[in-house]
């Protein structure tokens, strides 16, 4: 495989802070209520995190924490940004039911004119990944199917629905990652050195076979037939909950299998530990939602 020409494009994400953080219910095979939580070291590990994409010059915005939800801490669900328009999540769990009102008032409030409340179950960017040219969207265990006809008449782009069918990857971004969106875009970088069109419209992703349909894996393996494919150990390492801006891909620590690979496609692996928050079930991409503006 040819190494490609990789660059870091500024990003803007919105996170918030572990203030509230704590595993009192259980929506997910991940999250215990019996094992506790140090909420100091969360938020050590969330400030590593958001300290190391000030530091690559991306921005980071800070959703102001709300002490009757814990998982708002899991901002990447609470909304879809793409040209600037909000598609707002509506919770499948009655426990995170309120967080959608705190998160649609927020993008309000900061500059965000087109902001949606959706008509179906969507959890943000758990189940919407955005490349260039698509949508690719999850659906089995929380995000509604009819949620991708309305993602797709809102945003003008067109969706691709993928089958989870294992719980403990309850969230599309839990099994799939987009290394570079393509197109030109953030983060795009283009076609391979030699020339040539790329493959899936030149996006770039990561995923675990495991995780999805049969027919699914056949779609993903038609779309992306270069994908980088992570084993059992590093998909229960959370190594696909990540966040990669054309350059640097920031993931769980522990995904050690992942580093290597990604190196040899010319992407910069940087491992970060988010243990404590791993305990509800989500890790690098679950706490941080992107600001696509136009």
């Amino acid at each position: 495989m040819r190494t490609r020409r990789r660059s870091a494009t500024p990003r803007r994400y919105l996170m918030c802070p572990p203030t509230y953080f704590r595993v009192s219910y259980s929506i997910n095979p991940w999250m215990d209520p019996d094992k506790p939580v140090d909420l100091a070291l969360a938020h050590t590990q969330w400030e590593d995190l958001r300290d190391r994409y000030r530091a690559l010059g991306h921005t980071v915005e800070e959703l102001p924490p709300h002490p009757a939800f814990p998982d708002m801490v899991f901002a990447a669900n609470g909304a879809t940004v793409v040209d600037g328009r909000v598609l707002g999540a509506r919770f499948a769990f009655a426990e995170r039911y309120g967080e959608a009102a705190v998160h649609a008032e927020w993008y309000r409030g900061h500059g965000f004119d087109a902001v949606r409340e959706p008509r179906h179950v969507n959890e943000g960017e758990g189940d919407f990944a955005v490349t260039a040219s698509w949508l690719l969207a999850g659906r089995g265990f929380r995000s509604s199917p009819l949620s991708h006809a309305e993602a797709q008449e809102y945003f003008a782009r067109p969706v691709i629905g993928l089958d989870l069918v294992d719980p403990r990857y309850y969230h599309l971004d839990t099994a799939l990652c987009v290394l570079d969106p393509g197109g030109g875009g953030p983060g795009g970088s283009g076609a391979p050195d030699g020339g040539g069109a790329p493959h899936g419209g030149g996006a770039e992703v990561m995923y675990y076979p495991g995780a999805f349909s049969a027919g699914s894996r056949a779609v993903l393996a038609r779309l992306f037939p270069d994908a980088l494919i992570a084993g059992p150990a590093d998909a229960a390492a959370f190594g696909l909950n990540a966040v990669s801006d054309g350059r640097h891909v920031l993931l769980p620590q522990a995904a050690v299998g992942l580093f290597e690979p990604l190196r040899e496609r010319g992407y910069e692996p940087i491992g970060m530990d988010l243990t404590e928050l791993l305990k509800g079930g989500g890790s690098v991409k679950c706490v941080t939602g992107e600001l696509r503006l136009v």
